[in-house]
């Protein structure tokens, strides 16, 4: 099989070649330059490839090399606190060599080789393993990195086992004849197999009342994040990373605007992580994808990422996936097409953008990994639809696949009221998988709390109408009830503040507190209302402004507490 190749033609990032009989997804070097490239198409003797690099100056003549390898990513300690382009180059590394551009045909290794970590083994010499089996441990940061055997390894026994400080690639057990070392690689577009698959009956539990209430995410599930610019996309993707119950956070910017890249860089180290007090960055790994960067690259950016994610799933970890945005993923594959010369689909979408956006999203899953522990990968994709309008393709496609849709909501946003994910829009299809861990873990009745707001909130858009052709004071009492009562849904509940101190993470159980109280006011309300009690008296009890500002107190849950016997004690001075 011939290696060596030459330019036949160029078109942008994409070029063409002969005389090099790759595979298809081999990786290869183009030009005099050794620019990285990757075969996506093979027509008789032709080559095409996607090159992830600037194509300028290069032309046909030139020597093309196939590596006879799929694109892969190194996998092993050194993984957490790193910033990666889109195939997995560090940035870091690639500024100090080429400046604050990356320079063409630069390269460098995903993983340092001369980092030392301290091996501490955990089989013996005779012990019996096999693919996915943890060897050993590395403590990384605040996390015990496990050392595995990559996944396609057979069964067979260890005869030699090391302990110590060595490098990723350096041998530290041999199985069969056979040495491994920490770092193992991965071809990105495969992925990673696990033991077995499990429903997604159980939460990732966010902090976010208006997403753990009323649209929940199932940990191993995927949800979208649609939203127009400015609504806060990023924002509560960061809300996500910093509390949510999952171990490691992959943020993928994907070919987002320089300045917003930037902010995450700048803010994520700054982050303090809750759970350990230190900085969210030691448990992340960024994937830093511009917009001014190649647009090939940002086809392989979001692979990179799963691929990573896969790999400490396979360890037992929880993993929350962010990508920011998928549409910009689906605007490089648009523009590789057209170059391809590809028979456009809608706005000019390849016709074969569902397939790609599905086998991205279903590799989101809980199950068993090879190592014998239940690890998760939760994604959440952002969606940024032109001019907010969710009809467009990536958006459409992206819910044909996806079981959770938080819409944000540019209205919202203009009436500050964050997070700006609008409530009549958004679902979630996993409520019913989710029901029996919500009846155990919070209150038996969260789930029927949980449905009376929602209808609440319906039928306060319903009125809505009513009230702007003829005012609210035409409507019976019970109506201006239900009004009050979902003012304080919205106001109370749905809005929270994701920069202050107290409220920007709410746990379960005062969730399930908060929403009892506004029950409970609902109910001696309408009780109140039969006693013949004014709806003017109802609306304006003190108790309501202490229940709105209990949730900033620094004691929130003894507040709450008061606040319950402050109702009790004002409804019944007015039926009296």
């Amino acid at each position: 099989m011939s290696t060596e190749g030459v330019i036949y033609r160029v078109a942008g990032p994409v070029v063409t070649a002969t005389g090099i009989s790759p595979r298809m997804y081999d990786v290869v070097h183009v030009g005099n330059e050794k620019l990285m490239g990757e075969v996506i198409k093979i027509v008789g003797d032709y080559s095409i490839i996607q090159v992830y690099e600037d194509t300028t100056g290069i032309k046909p003549g030139e020597p093309v090399t196939n590596t006879g390898l799929p694109l892969a990513v190194e996998l092993g300690p050194g993984l957490l606190t790193s910033v990666y382009d889109g195939i997995q180059r560090p940035l870091p590394v690639l500024r100090d060599m080429t400046g604050d551009f990356i320079g063409r045909g630069a390269t460098a290794p995903g993983l340092s080789r001369e980092t030392k970590w301290d091996f501490v083994p955990a089989v013996k010499v005779g012990d019996e393993v096999q693919g996915g089996s943890v060897v050993g441990t590395v403590q990384e940061g605040p996390m015990v990195h496990k050392i595995m055997l990559p996944p396609n390894v057979k069964k067979g026994k260890v005869e030699d086992i090391k302990s110590g400080a060595f490098t990723v690639d350096q041998p530290i057990v041999k199985v069969d004849g056979v040495e491994y070392p920490m770092m193992q690689k991965w071809p990105v577009r495969v992925p990673r197999p696990v033991t077995e698959k499990y429903n997604p009956d159980v939460p990732l539990v966010t902090g976010l009342r208006v997403l753990d209430t009323m649209f929940p995410l199932a940990k191993g599930g995927a949800a979208a994040i649609p939203g127009a610019f400015g609504t806060g996309k990023t924002v509560t993707q960061q809300s996500l990373a910093k509390y949510s119950d999952a171990e490691i956070v992959v943020y993928i910017g994907c070919g987002e605007r320089g300045n917003e890249m930037t902010e995450v860089l700048t803010e994520f180290p700054e982050l303090k992580d809750p759970k350990t007090g230190e900085s969210l960055m030691k448990r992340t790994i960024l994937i830093a994808n511009t917009s001014n960067m190649p647009v090939a690259a940002r086809e392989a950016s979001v692979y990179t990422g799963m691929t990573i994610a896969e790999y400490f799933r396979d360890m037992g970890y929880n993993v929350a996936l962010m990508a920011d945005s998928t549409s910009r993923w689906a605007e490089a594959m648009r523009e590789i097409s057209s170059r391809l010369e590809e028979m456009p689909g809608e706005e000019g979408y390849p016709a074969y953008l569902s397939g790609r956006l599905s086998e991205f999203y279903e590799r989101a899953c809980r199950g068993k990994a090879l190592c014998g522990d239940d690890g998760s990968i939760s994604v959440i994709g952002a969606v940024s639809p032109p001019g907010g309008d969710l009809s467009e393709p990536v958006t459409q496609n992206t819910l044909r696949i996806v079981r959770v849709f938080w819409a944000l909501d540019t209205k919202l946003r203009e009436r500050r009221h964050f997070p700006t994910i609008n409530w009549l829009t958004s679902y979630t299809m996993y409520d019913k998988q989710l029901s029996d861990w919500f009846k155990k873990n919070v209150g038996e009745d969260f789930p029927d709390l949980k449905a009376w707001a929602m209808g609440v909130l319906q039928k306060e858009s319903e009125l809505q109408e009513v009230v702007q052709m003829v005012g609210s004071d035409s409507l019976p009492d019970e109506q201006k009830i239900t009004l009050e009562v979902a003012k304080m849904i919205r106001e109370i509940y749905l809005q929270q503040n994701a920069y202050h101190p107290v409220d920007c993470y709410c746990p379960l159980n005062r969730q399930y507190t908060m929403l009892k109280l506004i029950k409970k006011y609902s109910d001696l309300a309408d009780k109140a209302l039969k006693t013949g009690v004014a709806v003017d008296k109802i609306a304006y009890l003190p108790v309501r402004q202490r229940f709105q500002q209990a949730k900033y107190e620094e004691k929130v849950d003894e507040e709450l507490a008061a606040v319950a016997k402050d109702m009790d004690e004002q409804f019944s001075k007015l039926e009296a």
